[in-house]
């Protein structure tokens, strides 16, 4: 401290020889890890140190002192300093900081002004119940604040009051709060310039890298509205540099094509597929491992190397695919010689599994796993562009902004058609009234739903 203001905290653990100390001693470590820390600020300058360690105060005159004790009586005297002793009480900040538990995100209720200012300043805010190791961290995005403050602020937000008023817009009603929606979707005023930060946030965030102008949209209009935002989102996503870049046009295959029959449930027939020639990542893999579920969409995405033997491709299934959905009916893959392999067949067996093949030379019968690699490649190219570094960190949220996302085919996303909605996302902190997903209704729910998806990949397959 200097002239009453905190300059710098500091605090360590104690290393594991450290903890058997004794206490003299550990007060003692302390001074002279301060000083080592500090030294620029305080050597050749008079300072006093303040301890709730009342015997330190006469370190300089003790005569019994061990070799430890001595060899660190050598380094301070090396200071101008003196010693005080302040109780613990007083000594609030010091306490604060040697009593911080690892791993608990906390804070300590205190009426001290010096303390909060401080923790102010280095912008920590702590919350605390009176000794319990339990704590409770809330998570509340400010967007739909900022949204309701910028709509009164907003030369339109008048005239839709008085709209709303006389009847004129059924669609349009105001909560209790003051701020507008349209249904159940939160209207977004053109004063802030919010609309912008939506559209790059549903665009550009770890979240969702890049998706298509249909796909953004069909997440977007489930939280946010404004007039003409379809075609916003649109423009948006056409003037995207990276996306221009890196993605493929993709249009519908020409001539008759077999489509499979369609599953009767979750996970029971995937298709399965390789994707190889990447630069070795830091973890040493090379390849990809696409699973995709052919009824959800749902899919994931496993590193691996090329190299791998099939027993550890068969680990590698067991701990990231049956695990979470168990063992499916089907799986359709192409002629890879993992797959075709005798021990791989014999694994399949032995689980009681089907395993169907591609037809030589047309991948388009396993078209589910084709287009979910050329996505997958697309997203790690503009994940690389955007965030650089590994490209296997970038994995966990491809695969998360993937299943995410909304797939034509079924009408929703994959993950609203696996878990019953969709999952959070920051855009979705604000979402108010989440579904109850408990009991017979729910799983009443599941099942009209599954029936939903089952005619829409129908028809998707009739066009």
């Amino acid at each position: 401290m200097q002239h009453g203001q905190v300059i710098a905290y500091a605090s360590r653990q104690l290393k594991p020889h450290e903890k058997n100390y004794p206490t003299h001693d550990l007060e003692l470590a302390a001074v002279v890890f301060a000083l080592k820390i500090w030294r620029h600020y305080l050597y050749g300058v008079s300072c006093e140190i303040f301890t709730d360690h009342k015997s330190l105060k006469y370190i300089f005159t003790q005569k019994d002192l061990n070799l430890r004790q001595r060899r660190w009586l050598e380094l301070i005297k090396d200071y101008d300093l003196t010693i005080q002793y302040q109780p613990g009480k007083a000594n609030v900040v010091a306490d604060a900081l040697s009593r911080k538990s690892s791993g608990l995100s906390g804070i300590q209720l205190t009426s001290d002004d010096f303390l909060i200012r401080d923790m102010e300043r280095l912008q920590l805010e702590v919350i605390s119940s009176n000794g319990l190791d339990l704590a409770q961290m809330s998570i509340q995005s400010s967007l739909e604040t900022r949204i309701q403050e910028a709509q009164k602020s907003d030369s339109d937000y008048s005239k839709l009051i008085a709209q709303i008023g006389s009847g004129k817009t059924p669609k349009l009603r105001i909560s209790d709060s003051g701020a507008i929606f349209c249904k159940n979707r939160l209207w977004v005023p053109v004063f802030g310039d919010l609309r912008q930060e939506i559209l790059y946030e549903s665009h550009h965030s770890g979240y969702t890298v890049h998706p298509g102008s249909g796909k953004m949209y069909a997440d977007m209009k489930l939280l946010f509205w404004w007039p003409g935002m379809k075609k916003d989102v649109a423009e948006f996503v056409s003037r995207c540099e990276a996306c221009q870049l890196v993605k493929a046009e993709h249009q519908r295959p020409v001539g008759l094509l077999q489509s499979l029959p369609i599953p009767e449930w979750k996970w029971e027939e995937v298709t399965m597929d390789f994707t190889m020639g990447f630069p070795r990542s830091r973890q040493g893999h090379d390849a990809i491992w696409v699973v995709v579920d052919r009824l959800t969409k749902s899919a994931h995405f496993l590193p691996i190397r090329q190299t791998d033997s099939v027993e550890r491709l068969a680990q590698v299934y067991v701990k990231e695919i049956v695990r979470l959905h168990g063992v499916p009916r089907v799986i359709v893959s192409d002629r890879d010689g993992r797959f075709t392999s005798r021990l791989w067949k014999g694994i399949q067996q032995g689980l009681c599994m089907k395993l169907h093949f591609s037809t030589a030379f047309h991948p388009q019968t396993d078209g589910q796993s084709e287009r979910t690699i050329q996505v997958l490649e697309d997203l790690l190219r503009l994940c690389v562009l955007d965030f650089g570094g590994n490209w296997e960190d970038h994995i966990p949220l491809i695969e998360f902004a993937y299943n995410n996302s909304f797939q034509s085919s079924i009408g929703m996303a994959p993950y609203e058609a696996l878990y019953g909605r969709k999952c959070r996302t920051p855009l979705t902190l604000t979402e108010v009234g989440d579904r109850q997903a408990l009991g017979a209704p729910f799983a009443d729910e599941t099942a009209q739903k599954i029936s939903l998806i089952k005619e829409r990949l129908k028809a998707a397959q009739d066009r």
